[in-house]
């Protein structure tokens, strides 16, 4: 049975803790844009889609992590305000695609431009509660390979 150590606990938590105060930074920059974070995260999936993706409902909820009737009511809300928008695609008009407007992108681009440099100053407490929990799973990993091979 593996079990988990205080060190690995503590490189737990801090990890949590970094990311938290990340998520928390996003939370107060976004509110303060007039956007909710749901509404923010939609947009970045909008316009960060790999480029082999097509901008449907149904890849911007798997994006999100939400059901598809979540993704169509931010998007309803969000086109209401004129920050997306819905257009037939050029190959197969039955297929409906989303789309930043002019408004989107400038909120967008202000608001991913913050949190770019939020991350750029939060990387190295990041980084350092990821190695702490990656080097806490390795140890746990050639401790077991060793009483395997005994």
């Amino acid at each position: 049975m593996n079990k988990v150590s205080l060190p690995d606990y503590r490189a737990l938590a801090e990890f949590r803790y970094q990311i938290r105060s990340f998520l928390r930074f996003s939370e107060h920059a976004v509110r303060a844009a007039g956007l909710e974070p749901a509404q923010y995260q939609l947009l970045l999936a909008i316009k960060g889609i790999p480029h082999e993706v097509r901008p449907r409902i149904r890849e911007i909820a798997n994006r999100l992590q939400v059901q598809h009737h979540s993704a169509v009511e931010l998007i309803n809300r969000l086109e209401t305000r004129g920050f997306v928008r819905r257009e037939r695609a050029r190959d197969d008009r039955r297929e409906v695609l989303l789309a930043l407007t002019p408004k989107g992108e400038r909120v967008l681009a202000e608001l991913a431009m913050h949190h770019r440099d939020e991350l750029r100053s939060a990387a190295p407490g990041l980084v350092a509660a990821l190695r702490r929990v990656m080097q806490s799973g390795k140890k746990a990993d050639t401790a077991r390979a060793k009483k395997s091979i005994s």
